[in-house]
């Protein structure tokens, strides 16, 4: 796994008080810190920190709270958070950041303690900086499989823009997902390469053959997967793409807001796909 880059993710750190800070310095003390991550400030209880951190009224998108705007609702929102985060005994594994100048991409897994023992969560956030390197607004994205047993369809959080194009072996991944081409798919992998669905590390598929059997059950409803592109965010070493699930196969489906990053290997293929959405795949037996 590539080594986490904690610059410029979502909280600024002048906001913070010197205690509060040197801890996360001291946590992060290999990395180049130039902003707070995002649990890290959530759970540092500087709650006025987190509201200033926005370039102006607070406006986070949660997938089980919705929409939340205003710094009332946002206040109770990290207070809800935090309780759940503590009642669950939260461990936070740092994964993935990538950075634009308008753009920052967290990725993370959560572990918590479930009905039936620890559980991993992966989870995602996009935060749309301004010029001044504030949040405008940030939007999280997981499935509810691994806290539920079951999906719940969330709303498209972002319109599609037509001239939105993911580049290079991303483009080409997506391609063949949109006509369900498993050898176009496969080709667009390193022979190691690996796809998590968004259930979890007990969902990883690595290598030719797993990924194979993967995405032609992925096609078993009579064609590819075409998503609606809302927004790119891409840095050289990993692409993020904000998109909307509508057709599944023959099926169309409930629209449906999702992130997904690939990670580019030395040969340039995908080393990694990582997959945030609750999409409920019309297939026989899925997760």
């Amino acid at each position: 796994m590539a080594a986490w880059n904690a610059c410029r993710v979502p909280w600024a750190p002048e906001l913070f008080s010197a205690p509060a800070l040197q801890r996360v310095r001291d946590k992060y003390r290999r990395e180049r810190l130039r902003a707070v991550p995002f649990f890290d400030g959530l759970l540092s209880g500087e709650v006025d920190a987190l509201v200033e951190s926005f370039s102006g009224v607070p406006e986070v998108h949660h997938p089980v709270r919705g929409r939340i705007r205003g710094e009332g609702a946002f206040r109770y929102l990290v207070n809800d958070m935090t309780s759940w985060l503590a009642e669950r005994k939260a461990e936070v594994e740092n994964v993935n950041f990538l950075t634009t100048d308008g753009r920052g991409v967290e990725e993370v897994v959560l572990y918590l303690d479930g009905h039936g023992g620890r559980i991993g969560l992966p989870l995602a956030l996009a935060a749309d900086r301004d010029g001044d390197e504030r949040v405008v607004e940030l939007r999280l994205y997981f499935s509810s499989w691994a806290l539920s047993g079951r999906h719940a369809n969330r709303p498209p959080l972002l319109q599609p823009e037509p001239d939105v194009h993911a580049p290079d072996v991303v483009g080409e991944y997506q391609r063949a997902l949109a006509s369900g081409d498993v050898e176009a798919i496969l080709a667009a992998f390193e022979p190691d390469g690996y796809m998590r669905e968004p259930a979890g590390d007990i969902y990883v598929h690595q290598g030719t053959d797993e990924l194979r059997d993967l995405y032609a059950r992925f096609f078993s409803n009579g064609g590819g997967i075409p998503l609606e592109h809302c927004t790119v965010t891409d840095d050289g070493r990993a692409c993020a793409l904000e998109y909307n699930v509508v057709t599944w196969g023959r099926t169309a489906l409930p629209p449906e807001a999702g992130l997904a990053v690939y990670v580019r290997g030395d040969s340039g293929k995908l080393a990694a796909a990582r997959v945030y959405d609750d999409s409920d795949p019309p297939l026989s037996a899925h997760a």
